[in-house]
């Protein structure tokens, strides 16, 4: 069986990902690795980090998958002359970022590669204000516009509504053709690749799924789109209370719970589950995921980093 290779982009120079990824290497994946990064950043960082591995530099118009395999680090080279193994992250980067982003997708797009993992980037530095997180910004690159971020764990899975929203703009954002494309994708997904349909739990958005005020979000939107769904033969119940549904015999009774905002669901999938999870998003025509941490500058070059979070990236792209 010929396997189809994985395209890594390494993402802000300046983080723990390509710590995690030599550590990922001692995994045994069937599926040949790409990394998408600066050769003069990869050696400087093996360096500080006392790592050996052979490099083998890939054309990025003229490469194969042929003869792809992980003895070596196949390596996609983009321009970037970093002074030192780690620096501070700043907009600096920014042009690398992007260009080692515009590589793969154009290797994507020509059908070479249907597997991509990125690495963490800065929201403040790279997105700034123009995308609400990298979500987003793949979504654009590939004009989709119906997407949703799954936090994946193979015994509890999680999807917000809204992502990187602040608070105060969330209740402008939920509405039943929001919480009805996000069912419809964790439906489509869990069917093609989990091969399963999904029990889902929808959350309310206020405490309790209580409100003072006389509009009432979980008597007025939720409720009323949790009996369309299920009228329309998903496996939906709700709207639950946020403060009691990850309770132990709450949750064992769902294969995703489906909050209205990012820290609803996310803090607690983090806290029973801390790296075992990932990333994925729905809706793009390949499967992308990407490691559930951002680059953590307090850990840089000290190699303690924990790289679970994307060994199961990876590992979930070998499978499928």
């Amino acid at each position: 069986m010929k396997y189809k290779p994985i395209l890594i982009v390494a993402g802000e120079p300046n983080s723990i990902f390509l710590e995690i990824f030599f550590k990922s290497l001692k995994k045994k994946i069937k599926s040949p690795l790409i990394l998408v990064a600066s050769f003069n950043l990869v050696k400087l960082q093996m360096q500080k980090l006392k790592i050996k591995k052979k490099i083998k530099l890939l054309d990025k118009k003229k490469f194969t998958n042929n003869k792809l395999n992980n003895k070596f680090i196949n390596l996609i080279d983009i321009d970037y002359n970093p002074k030192k193994a780690f620096e501070k992250i700043t907009s600096k980067s920014n042009s690398y970022i992007k260009k080692s982003f515009d590589v793969s997708f154009n290797i994507i797009k020509e059908k070479k590669v249907s597997k991509f993992i990125n690495g963490p980037i800065n929201k403040k530095t790279f997105l700034n204000k123009n995308y609400l997180g990298i979500t987003e910004y793949i979504s654009k690159k590939f004009n989709i516009r119906k997407n949703a971020m799954l936090i994946y764990n193979k015994n509890l899975s999680v999807c917000p509504v809204t992502t990187h929203l602040p608070l105060k703009s969330v209740s402008k954002k939920i509405n039943k053709k929001n919480i009805i494309l996000k069912v419809k994708l964790i439906d489509e997904f869990y069917k093609k690749k989990i091969r399963k349909k999904p029990k889902i739990a929808i959350l309310g958005l206020n405490p309790h799924c209580e409100s003072i005020d006389r509009f009432n979000e979980d008597e007025k939107i939720i409720q009323p789109t949790v009996k369309y769904l299920k009228k329309h033969n998903f496996k939906v119940s709700g709207p639950y209370s946020a403060d009691t549904i990850f309770l132990k015999n709450n949750r064992k009774k769902f294969d995703v719970i489906l909050g209205m905002y990012h820290d609803q669901v996310l803090t607690p999938l983090k806290t029973l589950f801390e790296y075992d999870a990932i990333n994925i998003t729905l809706g793009l025509p390949f499967l992308r995921i990407s490691p559930d941490h951002g680059p953590n500058e307090d850990m840089l070059g000290k190699n303690k980093s924990n790289p679970l979070s994307l060994i199961k990236a990876i590992t979930f792209l070998d499978k499928n």
